[in-house]
């Protein structure tokens, strides 16, 4: 019997966004899932460094978004491969941020699909969305 669930939210700033769970009838966590195609705007020496530090403001930005629903800890795991980035190309960006649930709640009421949304644009206006480091794009080329 499947118990997880996803639900899909649509594109916000060329960023693909849903939130799922892996066991909605006894909800201890949600995953928020962000992916996107990256281009870097300018040549960065230590690009390991500026995902650690985008990393890090993840994290800060959603202390400070504190929602009532949610513990304040959480587990960001930002994958963008390093080894390849340059300028004039384009690389897969896969953010993944695990929430625990303070409370119990219905994942799929609208109320909670509002949270969430609210929650993902503070995280991308807030911590992705530096445009001396890099741009999104819906596609590869």
């Amino acid at each position: 019997m499947k118990i997880g669930k996803y639900i899909p939210l649509g594109e916000y700033n060329n960023v693909k966004i849903g939130y799922g769970t892996v066991d909605y009838k006894n909800l201890k966590t949600i995953y928020l899932k962000l992916n996107s195609w990256v281009q870097p705007e300018n040549e960065t020496d230590d690009f390991d460094s500026s995902i650690f530090k985008t990393r890090r403001k993840i994290k800060d930005s959603i202390y400070e978004l504190r929602n009532p629903l949610f513990k304040p800890q959480c587990i960001v795991d930002l994958d963008i491969r390093t080894k390849g980035i340059k300028i004039e190309k384009r690389s897969f960006m896969n953010l993944e941020i695990t929430l625990f649930a303070e409370i119990q709640f219905d994942i799929k009421t609208k109320e909670i699909k509002n949270v969430i949304k609210k929650l993902i644009s503070g995280i991308i206006d807030d911590s992705l969305t530096n445009k001396n480091l890099y741009n999104f794009h819906k596609t590869k080329k």
